[in-house]
């Protein structure tokens, strides 16, 4: 698969993916004899879950730690599994926190349609 394809598939443009593997958040792509990148089904699973991380707020630092890490074989396993517990923790107290700012963005719109209403009696 080309970089323009993987681009399309998960809605990045060639130049994160270059970037994204330049800085090792995705293992190096193979090359055909041309030189153009040829992605497999295994870049494309780093791919969406690079992606996936980084929605999810994960650092750049983290993610290429966790690729190292997932480099050196099953003997981090302990390791990557406790990044992640850490990492999820991390998101939850984010997703509290917008959960809180989501019902407080609710109550103002909440009182504006209020008052909309009340003028319009």
């Amino acid at each position: 698969m080309t970089i323009t394809e993987v681009g399309k598939r998960y809605d990045l443009s060639p130049d994160t993916l270059r970037y994204y593997e330049r800085i090792g958040l995705i293992p190096s792509v193979n090359r055909k004899k041309s030189g153009v990148r040829d992605y497999t089904e295994e870049d494309c699973r780093w791919v969406e879950f690079a992606k996936c991380m980084r929605q999810a707020g994960l650092s750049i630092e983290v993610l290429t730690e966790y690729l190292r890490l997932s480099r050196q074989g099953d003997g981090t396993v302990d390791t990557r599994k406790m990044l992640l517990i850490e990492q999820r923790k991390q998101l939850a107290v984010r997703i509290e926190e917008l959960h809180k700012t989501l019902e407080r963005l609710d109550g103002k719109i909440a009182r504006y349609e209020q008052g909309l209403a009340q003028r319009q009696s």
